[in-house]
């Protein structure tokens, strides 16, 4: 067991990670008892770091805001990226940013030591500068940036309010994914939970955002990375559908078929779930028609519609047929 400074920092640290620790999973990852973690916590309380704590059998831990900023344990790869930000940070489009991002750089490089101040020039040499772009840009309320920053770190469901391009307001509930800056503006790449599909949301429209959702699974974005599902959403290009179907057929079956098309996971009951990425529907549709099973779309909607009309035109196919057919049989006889 590590002796109780050096476990002390590294509950701190621990702390710092997730916005809530369940007790019984973090006395796990220190190694040591819940009434040593219970010692250990109130020993950071009494350095002034204000540690929450939820009672009850799911009880746990978390660091809340004190009245003053307590000092923070980052490790050498943290110090290196926390500079490397704050580079970037002082020609931020975020309100109020740029001038406290420099202050900041100022103090950690002061501290900094020898061997990470290397590692940072290093990396300045060899990294391209962030294109902010030549426009204006809309500034963002840094309070909105951390809500949504937080909620993407900890896989935590966020609500807020929206304003759309054309100036309509809505309330959505998404699973935030990821923040990206392109051209002076920042976006959230999110699944909207209500709409049933990946959105990316412009930080200067988005307002009064609620944290400490429920947490979620992270799903597979429909783009090689967040950045390219904005691009490509400010460029109008198509995004690939995700198709997502459940078929009543065993997960083996199913891979030896279309696994190489896409993910092929079991569930309960015996049958199985098919996730697919493609850029048009009818190979989603001729996959699951060539299966041989029953099955049953959950999305997209798009992919119901077509199942719709090709069922009614193979309807038609078959109720039209059989005349040449049948003649060509009886001659043949």
């Amino acid at each position: 067991m590590a002796n109780t400074s050096t476990r002390t920092l590294r509950l701190l640290s621990l702390l710092q990670t997730h916005r809530y620790w369940p007790g019984g999973e973090l006395a796990d990852r220190l190694g040591v008892s819940v009434r040593t973690l219970r010692r250990d916590i109130d020993r950071l309380r009494e350095l002034g770091y204000p540690v929450e704590a939820q009672r009850g059998v799911d009880g746990g831990y978390q660091l809340a805001a004190g009245a003053a900023l307590p000092p923070l344990v980052i490790d050498d790869e943290e110090a290196v990226a926390l500079a490397v930000g704050l580079q970037a940070a002082a020609e931020s489009p975020v309100e109020g940013v740029a001038e406290a991002s420099v202050r900041v750089l100022a103090k950690v490089v002061q501290v900094m030591p020898g061997r990470l101040r290397r590692r940072v020039e290093a990396l300045r040499a060899v990294t391209v500068p962030v294109d902010w772009g030549t426009g204006a840009g809309a500034g963002v309320d840094p309070d909105v940036l951390t809500v949504v920053a937080l909620a993407c770190r900890d896989g935590e469901r966020i609500r807020f309010s929206y304003t759309a391009a054309d100036g309509r307001g809505s309330e959505r509930q998404v699973e935030p994914h990821r923040l990206v800056c392109l051209n002076r503006r920042w976006y959230l790449v999110a699944y909207d939970l209500d709409r049933a599909d990946w959105r990316s949301f412009r930080l200067d429209r988005l307002a009064a955002p609620q944290g400490g959702g429920a947490r979620f699974a992270p799903r597979a974005l429909p783009a090689a990375d967040a950045a390219e599902f904005v691009r490509a959403g400010l460029q109008g290009i198509p995004r690939p559908h995700r198709v997502e179907a459940l078929i009543e057929a065993p997960a083996e079956y199913v891979r030896a078929r279309v696994g190489r098309w896409g993910t092929v996971e079991p569930v309960a009951d015996g049958g199985c779930r098919l996730l697919m990425t493609a850029d048009s529907l009818d190979w989603p549709a001729m996959a699951l028609g060539s299966l041989g099973a029953d099955f049953r779309v959950i999305g997209p909607p798009g992919l119901l519609t077509l199942l719709e009309d090709w069922s009614s035109r193979f309807g038609r196919a078959a109720a039209a047929g059989g005349g040449a057919g049948a003649g060509a049989g009886e001659a043949a006889e």
